[in-house]
């Protein structure tokens, strides 16, 4: 095992689900139907082991090398719930957990894998970071102004929770930003201070 995010031991190597535009934050939830032959194998083995599978961004349908057709930074995820449905695909929902870059890909294994380095995000400077959470909740508070009541109210009081500007900036970004280039972007950028000052620009526009 690589190492422990919040008690959680990061497989080596995992399974990668590639997806076009599709793109998870760590601490963000992703719903998804498996139903292709090889990633019904993927979560099988997921299931009998770590329970643990990475989304990757599909950039060349085209392309059979994932080293070539695949966006570098990816988030390993883990599976919070999974229901096999009679017709053999299953309904799932995956959590977040990491970034991860993809070192190497195993091209002989049944369905995408590779080997998988994790991106920590620390907050720098940290006597700043009280400073970015709020900066972020003021941001947050621009982006609700037009949505409906409880909806403004669920954000306001999951933001209120959270006063790690890293944790924060990813549930905003899963939530918030749709394009999928910004996304993406944004997952690949390692400073967690300049995902905040994006974020900060972006919705509190």
């Amino acid at each position: 095992m690589l190492g422990d995010v919040d008690s959680i031991s990061i497989p080596e190597t995992c399974g990668v689900m590639l997806l076009p535009d599709c793109t998870l934050f760590p601490h963000g939830g992703l719903p998804l139907r498996i139903f292709e032959p090889r990633y019904r194998r993927m979560l099988e083995d997921a299931l009998a082991g770590s329970c643990f599978f990475a989304v990757a961004r599909l950039l060349d349908p085209k392309e059979d090398n994932p080293a070539l057709a695949v966006a570098p930074v990816g988030t390993i995820g883990l599976i919070r719930a999974s229901r096999k449905m009679d017709d053999g695909t299953s309904n799932l929902l995956l959590h977040g957990v990491i970034r991860v870059r993809f070192a190497e890909w195993q091209l002989d294994a049944p369905y995408p894998t590779a080997r998988i380095q994790p991106i920590p995000s620390n907050f720098e400077p940290e006597a700043q970071s009280e400073a970015a959470v709020e900066s972020l909740r003021e941001a947050a508070g621009h982006a609700i102004e037009s949505l409906p009541e409880p909806t403004r109210e669920t954000v306001i009081e999951t933001s209120s929770q959270i006063d790690d500007p890293a944790i924060l900036a990813d549930v905003l970004a899963q939530q918030f930003i749709h394009e999928p280039d910004e996304r993406q972007n944004l997952l690949e950028t390692e400073s967690v201070a300049a995902r905040v000052a994006w974020l900060c620009r972006k919705l509190g526009t």
